[in-house]
């Protein structure tokens, strides 16, 4: 492959599924696992592991008497993974957009949409099928306008997805005539409340969506090629990839998954309104960062992104068993997301690079 730039090797041979580099040594001659890069995923996971470990000793040591019931402790589990499903399936199609090098500000709008589409009269003659099916076409149509407008219309993502949820915010109030639509259809308001095997079917689409996000970014070429995009737009286009296209979909891939969404909150309030799923795009975005997805792209997980999103659901519930402000709560999560990009920007690592360093310099 003829002028290929040195740089862009590693990225090419990833998008062609050549391999990546080979293993990273170990040993006192070499990184090791602690230390390598292709360990870095799961060191993250296991500190966000132990946060979530952390954050269940708060609650047992401020709320014994809760903790101590017998049953509540499986009971709070579950309403735990609840509250945070809806927006855990939005952050899996989040984490692919950010590892493609974009951003999408319009998540939560694009759920209200659909879910003001899927209650209309007209929508809930057809049943539970219709309105299905209108909640995920309309979260796909918008992903594609916005990916459509990124890619094809050379908008920023940034001005591109605020624009749009602007836009469909405004829809949306339209077309619900600033109303709240009730869901009369019981097996889309069942979906919420009902359980299989002792577990919420909330949690079972979270845990379904989840992993065909892993299997899609993990075992097939479009996630090599979203990696690859979001570490090197020049080599992935050098490497063949049709860089317009694929981040289209990337972004049709958000709004799919915003259309699940939409249908999981129709179904948990049994009914939807313009101003449905407020701010969800902050907290999609903050569980991606923290889960350890780079905002530059290039990187992340979807396992991350999941432990995210259960961190900020049990902080909110443990503020909740606490009794404590809704403004205090926002405040620790400022903190959490702070935290996380430093930690992105100054890694285990580095630090010990910049020790070796400074250990040669005192040296001589």
């Amino acid at each position: 492959m003829t002028g290929l730039p040195a740089q862009a090797a590693p990225a090419v041979k990833e998008a062609i599924g050549a391999g990546g580099p080979g293993p990273e040594p170990s040993g006192p001659s070499g990184n090791g696992w602690w230390n390598s890069d292709a360990g870095e995923s799961t060191r993250r996971n296991l500190g966000l592991v132990a946060v979530l470990a952390g954050l269940i000793v708060i609650g047992i040591i401020t709320r014994p008497d809760l903790y101590g019931l017998d049953g509540w402790w499986i009971d709070n589990v579950w309403a735990i993974l609840k509250l945070g499903s809806t927006v855990g399936v939005v952050a899996v199609g989040m984490t692919f957009v950010i590892i493609g090098g974009g951003i999408d500000l319009s998540v939560g709008a694009i759920i209200a949409l659909a879910g003001v589409w899927c209650t209309t009269v007209a929508t809930q003659d057809f049943g539970a099928g219709g309105m299905i099916f209108t909640a995920l076409a309309v979260g796909l149509g918008v992903g594609l306008v916005n990916g459509f407008l990124i890619s094809y219309g050379r908008l920023v993502p940034f001005i591109a997805t605020l624009a749009m949820l602007v836009a469909a915010r405004g829809l949306a109030a339209q077309m619900s005539d600033k109303k709240t639509q009730q869901s009369g259809n019981q097996t889309i308001n069942s979906i919420a409340a009902d359980s299989f095997l002792g577990v919420p079917i909330l949690v079972y689409i979270l845990a379904a969506v989840v992993i065909a996000g892993w299997v899609l970014l993990n075992r097939t070429t479009f996630g090599r090629r979203t990696v690859a995009i979001g570490g090197n737009v020049e080599a992935a286009r050098l490497a063949g990839i049709n860089v317009r296209l694929h981040t289209m979909m990337l972004y049709a891939l958000a709004g799919l998954c915003c259309g699940i969404g939409a249908i999981m909150l129709t179904s948990i309030s049994t009914s939807a309104q313009a101003a449905m799923a407020t701010n969800y795009e902050l907290d999609a975005i903050a569980a991606v960062i923290i889960g350890g997805t780079l905002l530059s792209g290039g990187r992340g997980t979807i396992v991350g992104s999941l432990l995210g999103v259960i961190i900020f659901a049990t902080i909110t519930n443990l503020f909740a068993l606490n009794g404590l402000s809704t403004e205090a709560q926002n405040m620790v999560k400022g903190g959490i997301i702070v935290a996380a990009v430093l930690i992105q920007q100054f890694r285990f690592k580095s630090v010990t690079q910049f020790l070796k360093r400074n250990k040669v310099t005192v040296a001589s």
